[in-house]
């Protein structure tokens, strides 16, 4: 076959990665239509943020998505990865606000519309690049369905879910503590904000009580805020302090009277019992607060500096606040005591700023209606979690909801679909600009500054991106999607949004499944991260190796919601994988006949080595197809790495190597036939995974006008099934196995040949070496093969070999001396003594034998059967050699 001998001789993935890629997006592949008569599977890709590289994260996530697809694309499924990137409003801004610092241009400067110009453009060129490096991992998604979370049909929706959400009374503004970010100078949800343990102190300070020698005392981590305290409180059954509720405090420093009120809230036996509130600084002091009318005093400003209300602290940084306040309780005399305290502080995600918890007026979406359909969602079966440990983690999460900040003070992004009339007050919610007032008639309206949090826009992502809200044909036959594949650091940033999202808007959930995975850390198992310097870029990745060694290394070990660890030793393993898959590729072509074969046409020619190995790979499409059904993605590319590496090229060709160069030629069609059937569906099964080298050999192997990655996924066929043929060729390969190691422990070179006397222990283990005669001559080295009824005519000093089923001798003289052989049986003698060990200690283990599945512990047993088979044999052996 001319055109399948032109495989290059050496494989170089730069030479047809990129070429394969285009050739895919040319025919349209990744493009599927809306069929009545497909069934669907859809994923959409979780949006990159639009603030640089892709990293190793991406890299394993998108590997992840790519497998599923392609594997259901071969399976028949009308099948939609749907791309798109975040515009990540906060990030975005900060990293175009300080791109254009380096220019000297200052964003407030220029003013919002030329800012957003700027952002544009900086969104056209990161988009372009995620683009490209998706396409270079080989990631087959519809980029004719591409979206952006800014695009003006996704803004549509954000606007509709809002105006929705609004008139059912779930979105509201008020006043309420929030998460405040000084540095990005914007509000933060909860989720938005990651806690760091830190060294702190507890400052004890003297409260004294109006008109009289007592006090009481307070501690706080937070001494700056005391300066908007507005009241003190303590438990109403303290009888330490029931004489003093009603009366008033001084408070220190700013000298106002602040009440001494008795609120359940205090933990009465934790530190003093009295607890300062202060309701514009704290959230449980807000509610104290609401409870008891107390006033609200901000005390500082929005970039963490203290305001006037501070008094003679106005201007001054926080933490210099917070000095010169401990140096004047000090001098006054009211600071008791300063203990070390270490406590988790909130730090703003984003940029790693302490956050301030702070009352400021803001928009809320009320949670608790959205999050009792989406919990029973998942409660009830409906969305299922992989694994299912990380439900609980989403239970706790939205059990204990509270109202979703979504107001951003921020020029990037989704503008709040609200204006404000200046004459009278009113606030109106419209899907465009209004044209007047509704309530006075003015046309002097002014719309929020403020932007959704980005989150707002992502929770639609599964339908927004399918044209919702038009009713469109992809929203229709493409939603709910099926799975979702994402880390488990955003399943309450984003996965808790979805599901209640789409619940809300569509009725429906989003998808079926949330498959989530660990983090990808360095080879010393720390997180990848800038400061340290051990970030590993995906695209070197794939220009050294190729995408098909990168994505494959993500995939192996790969365990879902387990972090992995990246060594670039793993990387070269796949590249040296997918090197065996091209020479073993090249050397079945370069045998194979110009006709092609049927499985009818050598059925009746097929030896057992045929048998056994289409067998193998019936079990094996079937293992992996399950394994892939179950999300067990790193356990189905380590079966078909094993069979492909060990059983089909190790063995499989080598067995069959003298019957495609012989003379017999019905056995060499059978052969032909054998080995390029096996090797098109391995091709098939790996695909999924390395999809370009699979690509570049099966057009070689097919023709051009082929194209793996639409042919049809592996099925099992029971025509195939050989349990006879697999046991009988499983135990030759053990034996000749056996021999090799003797000969390699012994240092005999392969050129020496040695007879080899074989002994079965039953009839079909004595079948079995009767058919494989031919290979032990050819791949033990044997002199002579001589098959024995028993032992009594073996030379007592001849070497052996013991197998489960087969005993197998060779005489001393033709390898080495007496001793060492004493010696080699000794080790193998306490190997299989520390085998049978570890068997016994498992299944005396009774968590082992209730929790483990049957058919894992009857292969236990039957180890622990053969073991002690195997060391009697060796003991006997020992035995006659030391006579």
């Amino acid at each position: 076959m001319d055109e399948t001998k032109n495989l290059a001789k050496t494989y170089n993935p730069k030479e047809f990665e990129e070429r394969l890629y285009d050739k895919w997006m040319e025919k349209g592949y990744f493009t599927p239509e809306v069929d009545k008569d497909k069934e669907p599977y859809t994923i959409v890709i979780p949006p990159p943020n639009i603030t640089g590289q892709l990293h190793m994260g991406h890299a394993l996530d998108n590997t992840i998505q790519d497998v599923l697809i392609r594997w259901k694309r071969m399976q028949g499924y009308s099948t939609l990865w749907v791309p798109g990137e975040d515009h990540a409003s906060i990030a975005t801004e900060v990293k175009v606000e300080e791109e254009l610092k380096k220019q000297g241009i200052i964003k407030k400067e220029i003013g919002r519309d030329e800012f957003l110009d700027k952002v544009w453009d900086w969104t056209h060129k990161y988009r372009a690049r995620i683009r490209e490096q998706l396409q270079k991992l080989g990631s087959s998604c519809d980029w004719s369905r591409e979206r952006f979370t800014m695009d003006a049909g996704l803004n549509e929706a954000v606007k509709k879910v809002f105006i929705d959400l609004y008139e059912k009374g779930l979105i509201y503004r008020g006043s309420r503590i929030i998460n405040w970010c000084p540095r990005c100078k914007t509000a933060l949800s909860d989720a938005e904000v990651e806690y760091t343990e830190q060294q702190g102190h507890f400052w004890h300070i003297m409260y004294p009580v109006k008109g009289g020698a007592e006090y009481v005392v307070v501690a706080t981590t937070r001494p700056e805020t005391m300066l908007g305290d507005t009241a003190v409180a303590v438990h109403p059954e303290d009888e330490r302090y029931k004489h003093l509720i009603g009366k008033m405090l001084i408070l220190p420093i700013m000298n106002r009277e602040i009440p001494v009120i008795a609120d359940s809230y205090v933990d009465k036996d934790f530190g003093t019992g009295c607890v300062k509130i202060t309701p514009a600084h704290d959230p449980n002091d807000f509610e104290v607060g609401q409870r008891h009318n107390l006033e609200q005093i901000r005390v500082m400003n929005d970039d963490g500096t203290m305001n006037e209300k501070a008094g003679k602290y106005d201007g001054l940084d926080r933490y210099e606040a917070r000095k010169q306040i401990v140096e004047d309780l000090t001098s006054l005399g009211l600071l008791v005591k300063t203990e070390e305290h270490d406590h988790n502080v909130g730090e703003c995600y984003r940029c790693s700023t302490t956050v301030e918890p702070i009352l400021s007026k803001q928009w809320f979406v009320n949670m608790k209606p959205l999050a009792e359909p989406a919990i029973e969602a998942v409660k009830n079966g409906s969305i299922e979690f992989v694994p299912d440990r990380f439900s609980k983690v989403y239970f706790n999460w939205m059990e204990n909801i509270q109202d979703w900040c979504i107001s951003r003070q921020l020029w990037w992004g989704h503008r709040i679909p609200v204006w404000y009339c200046k004459d009278c007050g009113e606030i109106i919610v419209a899907k465009d600009i209004p044209q007047n007032c509704g309530k006075c008639q003015s046309t002097n309206l002014m719309q929020d500054e403020d932007v959704l949090d980005t989150w707002f826009s992502s929770a639609l992502w599964p339908f927004s991106t399918l044209g919702w809200p038009e009713n469109t044909e992809d929203l229709k036959y493409f939603y709910p999607t099926s799975v979702l594949v994402t880390g488990y650091d955003i399943i309450f940033f984003w996965v808790a949004r979805m599901i209640f999202s789409g619940l809300e808007s569509m009725k429906e959930i989003p998808f079926n499944h949330v498959f989530i995975h660990g983090i990808v850390r360095d080879s010393e198992g720390r997180k990848m991260s800038k400061s340290l310097g051990n970030g590993i870029d995906p695209l070197e990745i794939i220009d050294r190796y190729g995408a098909d060694a990168l994505r494959f290394m993500l995939m192996t070990g790969n365990t879902p919601g387990n972090d992995m660890r990246f060594y670039m030793e793993r990387v070269e393993a796949s590249r040296n994988f997918a090197n065996k898959i091209w020479n073993a590729s090249r050397f079945v072509m370069m045998n194979l006949d110009e006709d092609k074969y049927k499985f009818e046409d050598v059925k009746e020619n097929l030896s057992i080595e045929d048998k056994w190995i289409l067998s193998r790979f019936n079990k094996v499409t079937s293992e992996v197809t399950e394994n892939l059904d179950r999300f067990e993605l790193g356990i189905a590319a380590q079966k078909i790495y094993d069979f492909s590496w060990n059983e089909y090229c190790d063995w499989y060709i080598e067995l069959i190597k003298t019957r495609l160069y012989g003379e017999n030629n019905d056995s060499r069609k059978a052969a032909i036939y054998t080995v390029s059937f096996v090797l098109e569906g391995m091709l098939k099964l790996l695909h999924p995974f390395m999809p370009f080298i699979t690509e570049e050999i099966f057009t070689h192997l097919k023709g051009d006008d082929s194209s793996i990655v639409i042919s049809e996924w592996p099925k099992n066929d029971e025509v195939f099934k050989d349990e006879d043929a697999e046991e009988k060729l499983n135990l030759i390969i053990e034996a000749i196995t056996s021999i090799r190691n003797v000969r390699a422990q012994m240092n005999v070179p392969p050129s020496k040949k040695a007879r080899v006397m074989l002994v079965a222990s039953n009839q079909k283990a004595q079948s079995a070496i009767e058919v494989g005669r031919v290979f032990f001559e050819r791949l033990a080295s044997a002199g002579a093969v001589d098959i024995m009824k028993d032992k009594k005519d073996i030379p007592d000093d001849a070497v052996s070999a013991i197998t489960h089923g087969v005993e197998i001798y060779m005489p001393l003289e033709d390898l080495v001396d007496k001793q060492k052989e004493i010696d080699r049986l000794t080790k193998e003698k306490e190997k299989l003594e520390g085998e049978i060990a570890r068997v016994e200690s498992k299944l005396s283990n009774e968590k082992f034998i209730s929790k483990a599945p049957l058919n894992l512990v009857d292969e236990e047993r039957a180890k622990g059967v053969k073991y002690k088979e195997m060391l009697s044999k060796v003991i006997e052996r020992l035995e006659s050699l030391k006579k």
